[in-house]
């Protein structure tokens, strides 16, 4: 290959947030590290929570998994725009961020594997740029790809082109995201004065790779996302404790919007340690919670109803997704009490069967779910509700898996059994239509409680615990009144 020397893997991993031996005044990255933010970092981490050594370890899992001659390409995300000039917050593609931690827009990972000796990770990064730096701030640039975030090989990734196309002729197997990410790519590959990316990324693989076979790059990552690590349950942990800090401060203020409550929970997400919300929440007053993403929050809050809210923080990169429903004024009516206790009774007993020696899937669950909500339902007074006609006031599924991802590992099936390790979110809902099929007390009535669980063999972990859902603990935080 031209113009390329791979170093050897240094296995002697950096004690502190990488460096061989740097001062830490001298160090230039293009996110927080234990030198520069020892307030968020600590030592041997390299984002909050996960060590430089566990995403050398993932990237080492990747290779030793896939054949001889064989290559992965992750993109991460590009910087995206509102419009104009105006632009998002930067969020990091998730596989990216799973095997390097490296949060600056515009880069890639290339994994080389020659034989079961000679494997290689290759990053592809922003170079250092006065002018740029200017304006955005530091960037890690190459050096820093290599001594911060152990790549065996560092290069500008305007080069990318040119050596992505040398690698895949050294190739028999690319692993490649030929969908999402695809449209990200053709711009690294023009400067090099080629056309092979005269489209998407996928379209130009296929063109330069001469019949080679194409794989999915994140069907190959996301078998090592599943089951989380107790680093990543921990930051996990973290953001659930940040965030069930947040709901139960929630429940015993007043708020005349919905847009007072979302901004509420913002600040406290991120006054609590948390870098920012996870999503976009719901925060749904009255009738409006039974538009399951509801997310205009701009509506007043009136007495008399529920609140549903669906929000959490995100730290170190990983997720907290929590749903808990609560009266305006701090009281449940006697219908909104009796729907919520029925709800929350299904929520308990599906958490109960998250382990594995139960032997559920998010199939199974869910249609134990269904079954369970039919009989609380009846014995709320719904007497006319039919098993066939349970969807029609819940309509979503019980839960999905949690992680870097709110919605996390997009390629599993619901009708994997669970494992342990897995985090999954139980989040049961009702939500009762305006019209004369339903009893006239539980009308607009939108219902959904959700926690954050892990999976063990015989047990499990519930990750939001604190945040407070049984009726006299919301009841009490309501009116400030001590647990």
């Amino acid at each position: 290959m031209r113009n390329i020397m791979f170093r050897g893997i240094n296995r002697a991993l950096r004690s502190q947030g990488g460096l061989r031996g740097r001062i830490w005044y001298s160090i230039k990255a293009g996110q927080p590290l234990y030198e520069t933010r020892p307030h968020l970092i600590r030592k041997g981490e390299l984002t909050p929570g996960i060590s430089a050594e566990e995403y050398y370890v993932r990237r080492m899992n990747v290779l030793q998994t896939i054949p001889e001659k064989s290559m992965v390409v992750v993109p991460g995300n590009e910087t995206q725009f509102a419009t104009g000039s105006v632009f998002h917050e930067f969020r990091q593609d998730p596989n990216f961020y799973y095997l390097t931690g490296f949060l600056e827009p515009g880069a890639a990972l290339v994994l080389y594997k020659e034989d079961q000796e000679n494997v290689h990770s290759i990053f592809f990064v922003p170079q250092t740029d006065k002018n740029a730096e200017l304006w955005e701030g530091e960037r890690s640039g190459t050096k820093g790809a290599m001594e911060v975030f152990n790549a065996d090989a560092a290069y500008p990734f305007e080069l990318i082109g040119t050596y992505m196309h040398e690698l895949i002729n050294r190739c028999d197997h690319v692993y490649a995201d030929m969908s999402e990410n695809g449209s990200r790519f053709p711009r690294y590959f023009k400067s090099q004065g080629t056309d092979i990316l005269n489209g998407s990324f996928a379209d130009a693989l296929r063109r330069s790779s001469g019949g080679k076979t194409f794989k999915s790059a994140v069907s190959l990552i996301e078998q090592f996302r599943v089951n989380k690590s107790e680093e990543e349950i921990d930051a996990m942990r973290q953001a659930s404790e940040i965030s069930a800090s947040a709901y139960n401060k929630a429940y015993g203020e007043r708020f005349a919007s919905e847009k007072a409550l979302h901004a509420y929970l913002d600040y406290e997400f991120k006054l609590g340690g948390c870098e920012m919300p996870a999503y976009l929440p719901v925060v749904a007053g009255g009738k409006h919670a039974l538009t399951i993403h509801y997310t205009r929050n701009d509506d007043l809050l009136r007495d008399g109803d529920l609140v549903l809210v669906d929000a959490g923080g995100r730290y170190g990169g990983y997720c907290a997704d929590i749903s808990r429903t609560w009266p305006v004024n701090g009281k449940f009516t006697a219908p909104q009490r009796d729907l919520y206790q029925a709800l929350l009774n299904v929520q308990k007993q599906c958490i109960e069967y998250c382990t594995v020696d139960h032997n559920m899937s998010f199939d199974d669950l869910h249609r134990t779910s269904e079954d369970l909500l039919y009989t609380e339902m009846l014995n709320a007074g719904i007497s006319n509700l039919t098993r066939g006609r349970v969807r029609d006031i819940y309509p979503h599924y019980i839960g999905h898996h949690l992680g870097i991802d709110v919605h996390d590992i997009k390629t599993s099936s619901r009708f994997d059994k669970f494992q342990s390790g897995q985090v999954i979110t139980i989040e049961p809902g009702v939500y009762v239509p305006d019209n004369d099929m339903w009893p006239k007390h539980f009308r607009n009535i939108g219902i959904r409680i959700e926690d954050n669980i892990v999976v063990g063999k015989n047990s499990y972990e519930n990750l939001t615990i604190d945040c407070a859902k049984e009726i006299d603990e919301i009841e009490a935080l309501a009116q400030k009144k001590e647990l």
